[in-house]
């Protein structure tokens, strides 16, 4: 398969990069290239925020597969200073909050936990900048329209600095700042036990939120439309080889197998599944968020999102 694709250091593409499930090129990439103006990828990795937007504005030159190969809970992206009397979502409602991107798909699950507890986008005063100072100073609002109360820190001021200034009262951020887990940090994650909110939103809601997805050019499909469904099929078989050597290769932790039991009891053998059919509850659920939050004027139809409705073929577990 001669496509050059590009994605990011996820353990479950690594099969498919080394070669061990044959299939196109794929070079994993520190960060998530820009299909839109990368020609040296036939694909790749994108976000899902951005795929949106663009298919709503006409933009069809970018075609996803319904592979979301970027998926987590949000719930421990919210810190806060150790000191803080805030510890629930509701707590946030007048506050200052920072955050790394305003249209940033991440963000938007992560305000829509707020938006469950009554703190819409109208209700906090948001600054959008670098988390830290290995971070760069770009213009993260992303050019789309914005109320008054959403602006870029002052001169590029990091947020983890003012968050320990007391000049911002909490910060969403996708990677925690270094030492965070350090039992002498400064901050904290605003829900005590982020694990049981987490656990209670799956419960309500029955997915766990996809960030980023795969997709192609346009014109790699149209001259070569059957390799949606080998590609969505070679992905599925790479994300299985990694889950079994996972649970014999891999240790990420030394409780790395009552890790990946409690997770298997929660969710079953896979948490992150491919393909039209099992995400179409949390790509509507998404779709939602971004007319909430006013990044869509409404929701793109389901076969306008995703040209090709595919599942894979087989699973391999």
């Amino acid at each position: 398969m001669k496509l050059e694709l590009g994605v990011r250091h996820w353990d479950h593409v690594i099969p498919l990069a080394l070669g061990d499930v044959p299939g196109p090129a794929v070079t994993r990439l520190e960060t998530t290239p820009d299909l839109w103006s990368s020609p040296e990828y036939d694909g790749g990795e994108t976000s899902f925020s951005r795929y949106v937007r663009a298919r709503a504005a006409g933009d069809d030159r970018v075609v996803a597969l319904p592979v979301f190969l970027m998926r987590g809970f949000r719930h421990r992206c919210i810190i806060v200073r150790r000191d803080s009397t805030a510890e629930t979502a509701a707590d946030l409602k007048g506050a200052r909050i920072g955050l790394t991107g305003w249209p940033d798909s991440g963000n938007t699950w992560t305000r829509a936990i707020l938006a469950e507890a009554g703190v819409g986008i109208h209700d906090a005063d948001w600054q959008v900048g670098p988390l830290t100072s290995a971070h760069p100073v770009v213009d993260r609002i992303g050019g789309v329209a914005v109320g008054n109360n959403i602006r870029h820190t002052k001169d590029g001021a990091r947020l983890v600095d003012l968050l320990q200034d007391k000049e911002l009262d909490a910060v969403m951020s996708p990677f925690m700042p270094p030492g965070f887990h350090d039992e002498d940090s400064p901050f904290r994650p605003l829900f005590r036990d982020t694990r049981a909110e987490e656990r209670e939103y799956y419960r309500r809601h029955g997915f766990i939120p996809g960030i980023h997805l795969l997709a192609l050019r346009k014109e790699v499909l149209d001259a070569r439309p059957e390799i949606a469904q080998q590609l969505t099929d070679l992905f599925e078989q790479a994300k299985q080889l990694s889950f079994q050597r996972r649970n014999k290769l891999m240790d990420v932790t030394p409780w790395h197998n009552e890790e990946v039991g409690i997770t298997t009891k929660v969710f079953g053998s896979d948490w992150m599944p491919y393909g039209v059919s099992p995400d179409r509850r949390m790509v509507a659920a998404f779709q939602d968020e971004l007319v909430a939050q006013e990044l869509l004027a409404h929701p793109v139809p389901d076969g306008d999102l995703f040209p090709y409705q595919i599942d894979p073929l087989e699973k391999t577990a």
